[in-house]
């Protein structure tokens, strides 16, 4: 028969089960957070491994199907070519307009195509197309992914002898590695001559001045740097999103929880990279 002891600390009931127990207090309380949040974290990074050392596998064999590895590559980078385009576009008008409106008789207008062509080039072409892309693709296949794991159709995919990793995951992060670089390659040279139109019409500088200023402060590093960032993305935004979508439990209302955290997780991962790009590569 289980006997009730009183807490010297503050005179509770609590069952003997063998010790003596005591409420938590604050610390122990934090240090139960901390530990549960660091579970989560290495739960993740653990899963994370696991997917990329699956993802490279497939790859190295030679077991990852091209014709699926060319439909992801249509569907995210022709499906998404008309949002970038609108995208790049409005970067360049806006940085044209507000660059030319900022400029004063002291600084010669011809450095404002510089100044459009390096904001364009170095970060708001690459970041603005991964943040269309992430909405876009992103959302996209974690919803995918999170609807076949809840349905139970990876389970399925399992008992058939067939990999998720090398069937779905695989052919969507090798084509996004393979079609982000090239939308903003598209991006950087549509915002270029969007902001040319632009300082144009709202500064009256002529697209040879403005070219003459971007060829002046111009380094061929900068679409390397450009390309390397949208490279990077590429590979992040369906890898996130993937992971988040098989990670999906608990039904309909499990997916959209999962794809509103893979979103913020995409976010946050190409705000990261693109801070720690400039100390790895510009200096």
């Amino acid at each position: 028969m289980q006997t009730e002891m009183k807490s010297p600390a503050s005179g509770k009931q609590y069952p003997d089960a063998g010790r003596t127990a005591y409420p938590a207090g604050p610390f122990v309380r934090s240090l139960a957070a901390v530990g549960r949040v660091a579970e989560r974290v290495a739960g993740h990074a653990g899963q994370m491994g696991m997917l990329l050392w699956g993802i490279l596998t497939a790859l190295f064999r030679g077991r990852v199907s091209f014709r699926e590895v060319v439909g992801q590559m249509y569907w995210m980078g022709v499906g998404s070519l008309p949002i970038v385009m609108i995208t790049a576009m409005l970067a360049g008008v806006v940085t044209s307009q507000q660059g030319g409106y900022q400029f004063t008789g002291a600084i010669p207008l011809y450095i404002l195509g510089s100044v459009v062509t390096s904001s364009i080039v170095l970060e708001l072409g690459p970041v603005l197309t991964a943040i269309v892309l992430i909405g876009r693709v992103g959302a996209r296949i974690t919803a995918e992914f999170g609807t076949m794991q809840v349905s139970e159709q990876i389970d399925a995919m399992h008992s058939l002898g067939r990999d998720p990793v090398r069937v779905l995951a695989a052919p969507r992060v090798i084509a996004g590695v393979i079609v982000v670089p090239i939308l903003v390659g598209i991006a950087n040279t549509i915002g270029v001559f969007s902001g040319m139109v632009a300082a144009q019409l709202s500064a009256g500088l002529a697209p040879e001045a403005f070219f003459y200023g971007a060829r002046l402060y111009w380094h061929n590093w900068d679409m390397f740097y450009s390309l390397s960032k949208g490279l990077v993305f590429g590979f992040v935004i369906p890898f996130v999103a993937v992971h988040m979508g098989f990670r999906t439990r608990g039904g309909a209302e499990g997916v959209g929880k999962a794809t509103t955290s893979s979103v913020m997780f995409m976010t946050l991962a190409v705000l990261f990279l693109d801070a720690a790009f400039p100390p790895l590569l510009l200096n």
